[in-house]
């Protein structure tokens, strides 16, 4: 890294003797060097678009001469630009949902938190963010002492007197990790840290919180205990069910008071949002998967039995065998589930099933999330060494010195591309040739091998073989500057829950029948 900072002469500040306080402490290290009145924080895979500067820093150029002008007007403290990612996450990529889900991260970042931002309290996430260097200076610095030291710093900014703006539209993105035991670790570093932080700045007792603040703030924290909501609304109706325990016991009309008017409020919510980025449906998907995991460690850092050690987040998305042993509590829940749905309705006729409609209709529900859950789980192969990017570039090839054939790009990688050619030219797969990119008035030039021809023989794959350092910077350029249109920014309305569930057990199914089948034949050898 440091050697690319030369490269680049990006000044690079190493890592201080003795940190113990993980990336607070390094950015608190780093800010003894730093004098500029803006601070922009990145983590480390994230990629800032060329147009960053230009769409964050006009916040605080309009602020300051608001502010000049009326001392009412509160200092802009710190500007959040969402969080964005460039590859399918966990959920989009193993449920076969990269074309019509959105990232499940989206929902917080484009949605909530621009509400949280109309308020003057956005949440700081940890990347992305530009922030006045005084508002950082007036707290003390990035905040030592919880595992999310971002969503501190950004709260104890507004304490200061400050506020925090949020946009919708990406200005950067980054690798989303796919290993399951990557992605729980996160979530439970996450849910950790924003209860050590919540302790410290004692969000239910604090008088210089406004009350706008402690909402939100209020909100954050019970988000965390929704998993442990998630686990008794899955357990409740298998208990009853096969063991006629009751962990509600409440007669129908109560029932409706207490629950309908929360259900009902949601579906209001989610009706009125100007988004589309997430349904009631997806989300209730994402706590299932999430809740096995995440109520445990909740609840013991409520007690004060803390995770005092910082782990960053292993961005590395291979699959392993870890992915099975993190399956075993949703399958453990799903049989149990189906046992449950079996066993209560086994015998039972007319009025009889009628009267438990109600427990059936939950399991029947928990069982179509424990089996997206389970599919996440188990994950899904991961071939492409590159993530594409919808790129549609001119360009040329050559063959065999030839003259130069017009080409349009489809979609790019680091290692190489798809292009398409306004008639066929009957390029052969393994062919050698020459090509160049035209792209912000600059040539990008590489040699590279056919490694896949399509049926209308206008359509190519192309592996880049031999490119220069200079030719490989514009390249990124071109593909990383900008977000990755490949992948959806609304969710898509036609493609029904069901229709996903159907599709997945259908690829499964079959799946599982042709390995039943190459174990036969390599048996039979």
């Amino acid at each position: 890294m440091k050697l690319l900072a030369e490269e680049y002469q990006v000044m690079y500040i190493d890592m201080p003797e003795g940190n113990q306080a993980a990336k607070a402490g390094n950015i608190n290290h780093a800010l003894e060097f730093v004098q500029a009145p803006l601070l922009v924080v990145f983590d480390a895979d994230m990629i800032p678009f060329q147009t960053f500067l230009l769409h964050s820093v006009p916040y605080f150029i309009q602020n300051k001469l608001i502010h000049e002008q009326d001392n009412q007007v509160k200092s802009l403290g710190f500007l959040q630009t969402p969080q964005s990612f460039y590859n399918a996450d966990i959920f989009q990529y193993n449920l076969f949902s990269e074309k019509t889900a959105t990232n499940e991260q989206d929902f917080f970042s484009r949605d909530i938190n621009i509400l949280n931002g109309s308020n003057g309290a956005a949440i700081f996430t940890g990347s992305n963010a530009v922030f006045a260097r005084e508002a950082i200076d007036a707290v003390g610095g990035f905040p030592e002492k919880t595992l999310t030291e971002d969503f501190e710093l950004g709260v104890r900014i507004n304490l200061a007197g400050y506020i925090s703006l949020a946009t919708s539209e990406p200005e950067s993105s980054g690798m989303t990790p796919m290993a399951i035991k990557s992605v729980v670790k996160q979530r439970v570093r996450w849910a950790r840290g924003v209860i050590q932080s919540a302790r410290n700045l004692h969000i239910l007792t604090n008088r210089q919180l406004p009350w706008v603040n402690r909402l939100i703030l209020i909100n954050v924290y019970l988000y965390w205990w929704s998993f442990a909501r998630r686990m008794l609304f899955i357990l409740a109706p298998i208990l009853f069910a096969l063991w006629h325990i009751k962990l509600v016991d409440v007669n129908f009309w109560l029932l409706l008071i207490l629950w309908a008017p929360g259900y009902l409020l949601l579906h209001y919510v989610l009706g009125k949002s100007n988004t589309n980025i997430r349904g009631e449906r997806w989300g209730e998907i994402h706590e299932t998967f999430f809740a096995p995991y995440l109520w445990l460690p909740v609840f013991l850092e409520t007690l004060g039995i803390k995770q005092k050690k910082f782990k960053v987040t292993n961005k590395n998305n291979g699959q392993s065998t870890q992915a099975i042993l993190y399956g075993i509590p949703y399958l453990a829940l799903w049989l149990l589930d189906v046992w449950a749905l079996v066993s209560f309705n086994y015998g039972k006729w007319g009025s009889e099933i009628m009267y438990g409609a109600i427990i059936s209709f939950w399991l029947l529900t928990h069982l179509i999330n424990l089996t997206f859950s389970l599919y996440i789980a188990w994950g899904r192969q991961i071939n492409r060494q590159s993530e594409r990017f919808a790129r549609s570039v001119k360009g040329s090839i050559q063959v065999n010195d030839e003259t130069n054939i017009p080409m349009t790009t489809i979609d790019i990688s680091d290692k190489g591309l798809l292009f398409r050619q306004a008639e066929s030219i009957g390029l052969e797969i393994g062919r050698e040739v020459f090509v160049e990119l035209y792209h912000a008035g600059k040539t990008i030039t590489f040699s590279g091998v056919i490694r896949m021809r399509y049926d209308d023989n206008t359509r190519y794959g192309l592996q880049i073989t031999h490119i220069t350092s200079d030719n490989q910077n514009k390249l990124y350029h071109l593909i990383y500057n900008g977000r990755n249109t490949l992948l959806p920014r609304e969710q898509d309305s036609w493609m029904t829950i069901y229709d996903a569930l159907l599709f997945n057990v259908g690829y499964h199914l079959k799946n599982s029948w042709r390995n039943i089948q190459s174990y036969r034949r390599m048996k039979e050898k």
